[in-house]
């Protein structure tokens, strides 16, 4: 996932740490916009689109699970990390009440912070593929109707596909010749991500190929440890 121009607010009232945040950050080709306390936060929040919002908890006028509930007001699916001196079972639980994706107490690895918002961001980018309303797709000679449950090949008669078949050649298509992470088709599908799920989504990707076999264009890829990738060889190619 390209981090590049993707921009990130910081609220943060520690002026020291926040320009070694924002440095630290910008230096791994995040756009960061550091605000000083809360209410500056917000006023920077309504000015400019951000993919992703970095808050203190602790702040003078306004602290930091108050302008989240504001921001998530005015844009319910913004990640939102929360950053906090102390390592109180009670903020935690107040910090997702109010939407929080994740939480670090200070001090903490500046990688890990990286590699979360990396998770984040790859994360909300998926899903909204994956909520995308396109139901029709061209798969090599193959078209997919995934409100009938339809698999035609050419001009043959269509095949019926069972629900999971269905929704994982949908989720398939919509990354066609991109990666499709495993534990997305997991949680949107199965509504679990455990061994005896992930068995499961094995054996419904074996019986995709047999349906998809019949076209020596179109191949399901295993990615190990990542995901699958529905490759459509003639659009590869162009």
């Amino acid at each position: 996932m390209e981090t590049e121009n993707k921009k990130i607010l910081l609220v943060e009232d520690d002026p020291n740490f926040g320009t070694v945040l924002k440095d630290y950050l910008s230096m791994n080709d995040y756009e960061v916009t550091h605000a000083k306390n809360g209410m500056e936060g917000f006023e920077k929040f309504k000015k400019d689109d951000f993919d992703l919002c970095i808050l203190d908890v602790m702040m003078p006028y306004k602290d930091g699970f108050t302008l989240a509930k504001e921001i998530r007001e005015k844009n319910e699916d913004i990640p939102i990390i929360f950053l906090t001196a102390k390592a109180m079972k009670e903020d935690v639980l107040k910090g997702y009440k109010v939407g929080a994706d994740d939480y670090l107490n200070k001090p903490f690895d500046s990688e890990v912070l990286l590699m979360k918002i990396k998770a984040i961001i790859q994360r909300k980018a998926t899903d909204s593929i994956a909520d995308s309303k396109q139901f029709e797709f061209e798969i090599g000679n193959f078209h997919l109707n995934s409100k009938l449950r339809f698999l035609t090949y050419k001009k043959e008669d269509p095949v019926k596909l069972s629900p999971k078949e269905n929704d994982l050649l949908r989720l398939l298509a919509l990354h066609k010749n991109d990666l499709m992470p495993r534990e997305l088709a997991l949680t949107k599908i199965w509504r679990d991500d455990n061994y005896f799920t992930s068995r499961s989504m094995d054996v419904y990707i074996a019986k995709l190929r047999k349906y998809l076999g019949k076209d020596d264009g179109v191949e399901i890829i295993n990615i190990h440890g990542e995901g699958f990738r529905l490759v459509v060889k003639d659009e590869v190619d162009q």
